[in-house]
């Protein structure tokens, strides 16, 4: 997995401004959606044994043992645009996506 400088860059400050230690953020999948699955993004308070490690960036990612194949070349950004933002994830593995992009299935 891999992550732009616009997704590092707001990633340390949401890490910064959380106001708690945080030993990084944590990325996983799980049912939603009419297409099946979503991205999850949360902080973490400590690391799991089974977590997968990647440090890119500055920032440390934790991904869900439980996602780690369905995120395997993932490229996380960080999109800004007039009327929303947010992290966007372009993932090789993807088959499709559903219309409103909340969900994708492989």
């Amino acid at each position: 997995m891999s992550v732009t400088p616009a997704a590092a860059e707001r990633a340390k400050a949401l890490i910064e401004s959380r106001g708690k230690p945080t030993v990084g953020i944590r990325i996983g999948v799980r049912s939603k959606g009419c297409s099946g699955m979503s991205y999850t993004l949360e902080f973490a308070d400590k690391q799991e044994p089974m977590d997968e490690v990647v440090e890119t960036g500055g920032i440390r990612l934790l991904i869900d043992p439980k996602a780690s194949l369905f995120l395997i070349g993932t490229e996380m950004d960080y999109e800004e645009e007039k009327l929303k933002s947010g992290f966007v994830f372009k993932n090789p593995n993807e088959k499709g996506r559903c219309g409103c992009g909340e969900s994708f299935h492989v």
